[in-house]
């Protein structure tokens, strides 16, 4: 069976200075000299977590994009986190998902977060994305996603997992880091999954403190990796003999209800 090795980089983030913020994650990414396969940035990273899209926003064709199409392909890693996008009119909180091929997937922000008036200024997602590297399939999500566990929960088709790795980019605050550090766990374990939780550290141009707490869950619900307060870049290999021996040993989700997930354009 197959390994992946996976990379999570937490890191301050420059408040809306896309230059600034480019030219510090290609850094940090290059720094990165064991092999590696998938390189994870937060939520927002070229800009940090703002509610101006009208100033900041860019098109699939903007410089963000084309820097993460560069350098995925110079790296040869999938390169992914999330970016202010403008299509048809609306703004979304949108995950690239970029190929070292220049492919790339996308997957908007289902759950926008009211309560920090995201979805006053944003439009929400409608689809999940669910991709595929070397036989492993990952969900990916953003931030407030986390909260919602219909939204993450395995729909078994076949008697099988719809994916094997849960990834979530986030700017999650210091002030309910308790929440980030409990859901992260409760994903993996009530959907026998690895969850990989990237957030960002340091005081955003809101004045809002952020406490990393970067984590890879496995899917008892153990940490394999954390990290609190500091920049930090991390790279692990999952490997899917240990994953499938979990699955077998805990069969779980052989009892698990079944339901339909309805999915949108919107």
């Amino acid at each position: 069976m197959s390994s992946l090795t996976i990379s999570v980089i937490q890191s301050d983030i420059f408040w809306e200075n896309k230059e600034a913020n480019l030219a510090m994650f290609e850094k940090k990414i290059w720094s990165i000299n064991e092999p590696t396969e998938i390189v994870v940035l937060p939520e927002m990273f070229s800009t940090g977590f703002t509610q101006e899209p009208m100033a900041l926003a860019e098109t699939t064709e903007g410089p963000t994009i084309n820097w993460m199409r560069s350098l995925a392909k110079k790296k040869n890693i999938v390169l992914t986190g999330s970016i202010i996008i403008k299509e048809k009119e609306q703004y979304f909180n949108r995950l690239i998902w970029m190929l070292p091929n220049e492919k790339m997937g996308i997957y908007d922000k289902r759950h926008l977060f009211s309560y920090g008036g995201e979805h006053n200024h944003f439009s929400l997602g409608g689809k999940r994305f669910i991709a595929s590297v070397k036989g492993w399939k990952i969900n990916l999500q953003i931030c407030y996603d986390l909260r919602f566990p219909t939204w993450t929960r395995q729909q078994i088709k076949n008697k099988e997992p719809e994916y094997d790795i849960l990834i979530n980019v986030a700017n999650w605050p210091e002030k309910r880091s308790h929440h980030w550090k409990t859901l992260l766990q409760a994903r993996a374990i009530e959907n026998l999954s690895y969850v990989v939780g990237v957030n960002r550290v340091g005081v955003d141009g809101n004045n809002i403190l952020y406490n990393g707490d970067s984590a890879v869950v496995d899917p008892l619900g153990n940490y394999l990796y954390e990290k609190e307060k500091v920049e930090d870049i991390f790279t692990i290999t999952l490997k899917k003999e240990n994953l499938q021996q979990l699955r077998d040993q805990y069969r779980f989700l052989d009892d698990a209800d079944e339901f339909l997930l309805l999915e949108n354009n919107s």
